[in-house]
């Protein structure tokens, strides 16, 4: 592979609390280590369905998951099958959905919530977590920092070229205490505070790094639906390509063929969402 990159996804975070609670990304930013701009989801702005439009770049109407009671195996190309073609290697560090879309379903947890296989045309390195039990009362969300170091673990054991980690935790904070309130606050400083340490060591790996979301969250923390709270995000990239102007609106679809290019792999014709980072 030309290059290395990693993709992480904090799940539920609406663009308004990105620009004010995460001080390490918006301090890069300001030294200008980072850049930010703006991306829209896909409708639904639901979980699953945003997953799969993250890594096909198509819309929930064309790959077919229309909620989180939804999830199958994807039959079209992805970021994972493209990377896999152009001889690289791939993790992730992820909710199980990712697995059941991108490897094989239904998850059988003694099966997949860990696997290694190197000849897999996909998912060459998973370790995945299921949520089991989710509800209001109880998060069932993993640390954080613990998710972090498992991806760096991967990275460092198995030389990924791409590896993707994706976090549920303010996205059922979110769930559960909205985001205007202190809860918030704080859930958003300290996972910001956890992330901070592994950017840094990320980078000095040599991987350029993508940190964003899925979908945003409304006042009554609900999304699904279309607006700007439920949709829009913060999108950081680490690295060295050029991007838009800084006001400009990105589309989720945009976002596999832009990973795919800066990765030197292929961009199959299913992707139609214009390349946002050139290097």
């Amino acid at each position: 592979m030309q290059n290395k990159l990693l993709l992480i996804v904090i799940d539920g975070v609406p663009w308004r609390n990105w620009r004010r609670l995460f001080g390490n990304l918006e301090g890069w930013v300001d030294n200008g280590a980072a850049r930010v701009w703006k991306m829209r989801s896909v409708l639904p702005s639901t979980s699953a369905s945003c997953y799969a439009s993250i890594h096909t770049g198509v819309t929930p109407a064309v790959h077919g998951c229309t909620g989180n009671a939804n999830v199958f195996r994807l039959k079209l190309p992805d970021i994972f099958s493209q990377t896999r073609e152009a001889g690289g290697i791939t993790g992730a560090v992820t909710h199980s959905f990712w697995s059941e879309f991108f490897n094989r379903s239904p998850f059988d947890p003694v099966r997949d919530i860990e696997y290694d296989e190197p000849d897999s045309a996909t998912i060459n390195h998973g370790r995945f977590h299921t949520m089991t039990g989710y509800g209001l009362i109880n998060q069932t969300t993993p640390c954080d920092a613990d998710l972090f170091a498992t991806l760096t673990m991967l990275c460092q054991r198995h030389g990924l070229d791409y590896g993707i980690l994706h976090s549920c935790t303010l996205d059922s904070m979110g769930h559960r205490f909205y985001h205007d309130c202190r809860e918030m606050d704080d859930a958003c400083f300290k996972l910001d505070e956890m992330l901070a340490p592994y950017v840094a060591r990320w980078r000095s790996m040599g991987y350029e790094v993508i940190v964003t979301a899925d979908h945003g969250q409304d006042e009554r923390g609900h999304h699904g639906g279309r607006s700007d709270l439920q949709q829009d995000f913060a999108l950081y990239y680490f690295g060295a390509a050029t991007g838009p102007a800084p006001d400009t609106v990105l589309d989720q679809l945009q976002l596999a063929p832009t990973i795919l290019t800066l990765l030197g792999a292929g961009v199959p014709q299913s992707m139609q969402g214009a390349v946002f980072l050139q290097r």
